[in-house]
């Protein structure tokens, strides 16, 4: 809940014209006074992202302030740069990839965001969608940037790879989240079986509290560089970065093709050596009854050249977001709307 506060809060900052915007046509409704004939629908559009702790919020958020297009905001009458006339876009915390899929399949949120893998398992119906079969009404705007696996352990601990996890207390990531998926494929291809293990299931705040208390021995993490909440812990010497590395790692990029050889930087997280690991793709996804029009819009404003700078402001992994990238490979099929703009594109 302190979490989902803090989010609310930390949304002002890209959302204040979207909040004017909100007051300004409630302030005329109250008032009973219709408006001009000129003004267009209001267009509601919602982004799930996940904790404020990971990357997709901050990124999530920044999107929603710049392809809003609310009355007045005297940016948008630059050509494309803001999405459709009358979009108010908001970005919702959640509780991660697995949540946002669902929600997007369901109809209950409009978009989403979600990395590489954990699409691919809801495309098939595998996992923790198996109940619920295969998330047939998801499709893809674009694929974003990356996102890297941090096996987060201990610095006092004898872990120095997945193989050592046996016996230890690991948190595997928060239900709902992708993390969970993540980490099940990776400690498959490494023949670690979860039953080997004293697993929970914390979200990255609560269990980098937990390993500062003592009370757990590696977490996994999914997400751009730099974490806060993992630097946090590897600057006081909490905590280190363990590789994902080796012959496990080869049966891993062979198991599961969304994820990529990666590594975090030297310095990434105070004095860190060049840790070896895998990455996968943050994608922003939507249902497939959102109109072909308004994702064309949408898609076309965040490639706006005018809007990168503000991106690439809102968290590292943002510098990263680009056409060259956009439509390489998706692992669920890109929405007819958003397929227009890359073909538009590509003839350019």
């Amino acid at each position: 809940m302190k979490h989902r506060l803090a989010a609310v809060i930390g949304m002002a900052g890209f959302s204040a014209l979207v909040l004017a915007a909100l007051v300004w046509s409630g302030s005329r409704i109250a008032a009973d006074t219709p408006p001009p004939a000129t003004t267009a629908a209001r267009i509601s559009f919602q982004i799930a992202t996940g904790s404020t702790a990971g990357t997709f919020f901050p990124v999530g958020e920044a999107i929603a302030g710049l392809i809003s297009h609310p009355p007045g905001v005297d940016r948008c009458d630059k050509t494309g740069v803001c999405g459709p006339t009358g979009l108010i876009v908001s970005a919702r915390t959640s509780e991660g990839a697995v949540d946002n899929l669902m929600a997007v399949n369901r109809g209950d949120m409009e978009s989403g965001l979600a990395q590489s893998d954990v699409i691919a398992a809801a495309v098939k119906g595998d996992g923790p969608f198996h109940r619920l079969g295969p998330q047939k009404h998801v499709r893809v705007i674009a694929s974003l940037f990356a996102e890297q696996v941090h096996l987060v352990v201990a610095a006092k601990s004898r872990i120095h790879g997945v193989a050592d996890l046996k016996g230890k207390r690991v948190s595997l990531g928060s239900d709902g989240s992708g993390v969970g998926i993540t980490a099940r494929e990776i400690l498959a291809a490494y023949h670690v079986p979860e039953s080997a293990m004293k697993t929970a299931h914390e979200d990255v705040f609560n269990a980098a509290t937990l390993m500062k208390a003592g009370k757990l021995d590696a977490f996994f993490a999914v997400g751009g560089v730099p974490l806060d909440p993992v630097g946090n812990l590897v600057t006081q010497g909490l905590a280190r970065l363990a590789p994902i590395d080796g012959p496990g790692r080869d049966r891993l990029l062979k198991a599961v093709p969304s994820f990529s050889p990666a590594t975090i930087s030297a310095g990434a997280y105070g004095g860190n050596a060049v840790v070896q690991t895998v990455s996968a793709r943050a994608l922003w996804v939507v249902r497939d009854s959102e109109p072909d029009a308004l994702v064309y819009g949408i898609t076309r404003a965040l490639f706006n050249p005018g809007n990168y700078g503000a991106l690439a402001a809102s968290h590292p992994s943002a510098r990263e977001i680009g056409l060259a990238t956009a439509s390489l490979a998706p692992p669920a099929p890109l929405h007819p709307g958003a397929a227009r703009f890359y073909s538009e594109s590509a003839k350019r």
